[in-house]
């Protein structure tokens, strides 16, 4: 199954490490600076040119790991999980 993230992109569900709010993970020292060490690797893929609501760090099998920022909400992509789940 795959996680439609916006602006037709989708990752495969199961490549979903997790899905974080922007504005409370970006408060946390730590993860501002995992971004920007992801940004400095090519790892960050913006979605769409709204307002950024969520990340989304995925780990596809036998590949970088790769962090979404896009403009829907946690909710929105955990509620699309909850429809179609995983397992």
């Amino acid at each position: 199954m795959y996680l439609h993230l916006g602006s037709n992109v989708a990752v495969p569900a199961a490549d979903i490490i997790g899905i974080f709010d922007i504005d409370n993970a970006t408060t946390e020292k730590t993860t501002r600076e995992y971004l920007k060490a992801a940004q400095e690797e090519g790892m960050v893929i913006a979605i769409g040119g709204d307002l950024p609501k969520s990340l989304i760090v995925c780990c596809p099998k036998g590949s970088w790991q790769r962090v979404y920022i896009s403009p829907l909400t946690p909710a929105t992509l955990l509620g699309r999980l909850e429809v179609n789940p995983i397992y």
